[in-house]
Parts: C-alpha cells; sequence; structure tokens
C-alpha cells in the first residue's frame, strides 16, 4: 500500500470561500505576500463571490447578474478579482474540497478524500449552512422545487424550477431577510406569490410593527398574499414528486408549484467544538478575530467578537461585517508579524435591503423605546419613513427607507454618536431633521 501524499504546507490557510475569503485575500494581497504562501480551501467549486447577488440580480427576468460578474470584491466597489487574480498573485484556490477534520494543534486540516493542508495561520471564514426542514423531518420536505438558497449552486436550482415552472404558484416559507427579498424576486417573474410566518409581522429581529405595517402592505400592493401566525408542517408531491401543495399548521393548505425556505442559519463551527472557545453560538474572538488558540482567527457569520460601541460580546451575519471582519483580521495579523499594532475593531451594525423599488438601511443597535417618524403609508407614491431607538435617553439606533445617500451617512452618523434626547414627542417631530444636525 502506498504512503499517504503528503501534506500540502501553506503559511496561511482561509478555510471557507465566502465573501469573507475573498476580502481577506485581496487585504493579504495588499499588505504584502509571497507566491504559495497563501490557500483558500473552498468545498464551492469557484472562486468567492459577493452572496447578496444570489437574491437580487441572480433572478432578474432580464439582465440577471451571472459569474464573472460578482466576484467579490465587487459588491464594495473594489476590484473583481477573478479566478486569474488569485493565480496572478500566488493564491493557491483549492476548491470542490470539502474539509472534514481540523486538528488544531498539530495545525492541519483534512479533507473528504484524505488530503491533508498544514498552515502557520488558520482564518476561519466557513460562514453559515442554511437550516432544512427535512432537520426536523417535516413531513414531504424532500420533494422537489423545496428549494434554500445559500449558494450559487441553489441559486442554479431556483432559476431552473422557475424556468420549468413558468408563471406558477411560488410559496416562500420565512419572513426574514430572504422571505422578503425572495417573495419580490419571484413576482417581478410573474409567479403567483404567498408568503408564510409564524411571527406577527416581517423581519420581527429587526423591524417594529410600525416599519412592518409599510412592507406588507407594500407588498400586498404589489400582488403577494402574506399568511401571518402558521407554519407549513408538511407538503404534497405529485407522482413525479414535484411539490404540489404546503399545509399549514392552522389546517390551510396552499397549492405551490415552487417552495422557497428562508428560516434563519446556523454558524459552520463544528469542525472546531471542543477546540476553541466559543460564545454565542460562534467562535469567540478578541478585538483582531484571534480565536482562544494563538494563530487561528475566525471572521464573518463564525466569529463571537467584542462589539466596542455596546461593551459586548456579538455574532452578526451580514455581508457588511464579514468584509470588514476579514480585512481587520489580516491587518492584525501582518502587524504582528512586523511587531506592529492596529487599532480594535470598532463596527456600527449595519443593514440593508432593496426590493422592487423600495431600499432601507439601518446603523446602530433596535433596543429602546421605538420612534417612528415620516410616511409609512404603504400606498404613498414617494414613500419615506424611519425610526429611532431611544434607550437610557440616547438614540442608539436608527433605521430609514427611501434616503439619499448623505441621509444614510447622516444615519448613520446618529448611530455612532448616540446623541442624547430630551423629548421623545419632539424627536418623532423632528424625524429626519434631528440626524442631519448631528
Amino acid at each position: 500500500m502506498a504512503a499517504a501524499a503528503e501534506a500540502k504546507q501553506f503559511k496561511y490557510v482561509i478555510l471557507g470561500g465566502g465573501v469573507a475569503a475573498g476580502y481577506a485575500a485581496r487585504e493579504f494581497a495588499k499588505q504584502g505576500l509571497n507566491p504559495g504562501e497563501l490557500a483558500i480551501i473552498s468545498k464551492e467549486p469557484v472562486a468567492p463571490y459577493e452572496r447578496p447577488a444570489l437574491s437580487k440580480g441572480y433572478l432578474f427576468p432580464q439582465n440577471a447578474a451571472r459569474l464573472p460578474g460578482f466576484h467579490t470584491c465587487v459588491g464594495s466597489g473594489g476590484e473583481r478579482l477573478l479566478p486569474e487574480w488569485y493565480s496572478e498573485k500566488g493564491i493557491e484556490l483549492i476548491l470542490s474540497t470539502e474539509i472534514v477534520k481540523a486538528d488544531l494543534a498539530s495545525k492541519t486540516l483534512t479533507s473528504a478524500t484524505g488530503a491533508t493542508f498544514a498552515y502557520e495561520i488558520l482564518l476561519i471564514a466557513t460562514g453559515s449552512s442554511v437550516i432544512k426542514l427535512t432537520d426536523f423531518g417535516v413531513q414531504g420536505a424532500e420533494s422537489n422545487n423545496i428549494l434554500y438558497l445559500r449558494d450559487i449552486a441553489d441559486a442554479e436550482k431556483l432559476v431552473a424550477a422557475m424556468q420549468s415552472k413558468k408563471d406558477g404558484k411560488a410559496v416562500i416559507v420565512g419572513g426574514g431577510y430572504i422571505g422578503l427579498e425572495l417573495s419580490a424576486a419571484l413576482k417581478i417573474n410573474n409567479f403567483d406569490v404567498t408568503m408564510v410566518y409564524p411571527e406577527p409581522w416581517c423581519m420581527p429581529r429587526l423591524f417594529t410593527s410600525g416599519i412592518a405595517h409599510f412592507y406588507e402592505g407594500y407588498y400586498a400592493n404589489k400582488g403577494i398574499k402574506i399568511v401571518k401566525g402558521t407554519v407549513a408542517v408538511g407538503f404534497d408531491a405529485d407522482a413525479n414528486g414535484d411539490v404540489t401543495a404546503v399545509k399549514l399548521k392552522d389546517g390551510r393548505v396552499l397549492e405551490a408549484d415552487i417552495v422557497i425556505v428562508g428560516v434563519g442559519g446556523r454558524p459552520l463551527t463544528a469542525l472546531f467544538k471542543g477546540q476553541v472557545a466559543d460564545e454565542k453560538g460562534g467562535l469567540k474572538t478578541d478585538a483582531f478575530f484571534e480565536t482562544s488558540v494563538p494563530g487561528v482567527y475566525a471572521i464573518g457569520d463564525v466569529a463571537t467578537f467584542p462589539l466596542k460601541l455596546y461593551n459586548e460580546q456579538r455574532r452578526v451575519e451580514h455581508v457588511d461585517h464579514a468584509r470588514k471582519s476579514a480585512e481587520q483580521a489580516v491587518r492584525a495579523i501582518k502587524a504582528k508579524e512586523s511587531g506592529e499594532s492596529v487599532a480594535e475593531y470598532d463596527y456600527l451594525p449595519y443593514f440593508y435591503s432593496r426590493s422592487f423599488e423600495v431600499a432601507w438601511q439601518f446603523y446602530g443597535d433596535n433596543v429602546g423605546d421605538d420612534v417612528l417618524f415620516g410616511d409609512n403609508d404603504p400606498a404613498s407614491a414617494k414613500p419615506k419613513f424611519g425610526s429611532y431607538w431611544v434607550k437610557d435617553g440616547k438614540v442608539v439606533g436608527v433605521f430609514l427607507e427611501g434616503g439619499s445617500a448623505e441621509e444614510n451617512q447622516a444615519i448613520a452618523r446618529v448611530a455612532r454618536a448616540q446623541p442624547a434626547v430630551a423629548d421623545v414627542e419632539a424627536l418623532k417631530q423632528e424625524g429626519l431633521e434631528f440626524a442631519a444636525k448631528v
């Protein structure tokens, strides 16, 4: 029997091929890298790309986004890193490779095919996996055309289903980010769309009832049906195994040609269980994204890091943090090598979304009392409204729909500065004017 192949050795290994991996690679190249020092190991078959495109541009009926159009780092206005860029920089892209074992003590990773990779410094950028209804044994959940959206393979399956079930009935299970963005995408593609979610309103982790009132009304005006306060408990399928109906807990049955499930994700941390400190479902890091194991860093969705602004440990699942945490970790790694230091990560939480003709941004923290301002009538020709969150007499978070670039910058400044508010009623009357003065 032949001896096992020698481990491939690298100075730096990024495990995962998502947004964080692409931005980390760019930062390594910027900071100075020798050919052969860095490898990216990804189970996906393509170079890192901007994931938000999958729920937006990828699904457009005309001029849909396709690779190589949205490789990182175009999402933040940077250069598009094509596979050739990595080879030019001497970065090894090890694609279609699933790592099944990580031994942090011996600094080795082992793939499903038994290949081993040794590293000096590891960046864990594994992201999240999507929660599937089959995980809970939901009856009929393995039927065809019950789809999820996490990676490009999922997006291709969705596009194929949309083409085979043209102008059909789509049921979207979940009222969060994915639910709202995909309901809009399917509607634009002329599907009859119904959204189902158990909460009293959509996006409950971020939206207040006043904010949600607008989007639910806006979606209803676009012809999207919304069913709240119940969940999918089973599915019917035809002789081919294609889904035909969604059975709800309240007894209703919805016809469906396509079902898309968006009920959340789980950070992919299982490989490291018991080897690194964890907290709040993620791998616990310091302000430089180094874990409890020296030389092992965690970035993006999997990191639970000190959020300086609020003096607490937090895990953030958003593309903005995936990009910024990647850059911070690489700068910290390179600074440590040269005996220098970098500033601690000082992140301002940021979320945004676009669908149909509406687009919102949110900065800060949605805790305390919410103060709704502006015109949140779903029937308005040019809706513009927002909300401040006031805690301990200070504004800690701001949401704005329909803001200009300047106005969005203004609300970001407010969330960062946390100005004092003497009179909540006056704040409501002032609305966006308050932000403009900060």
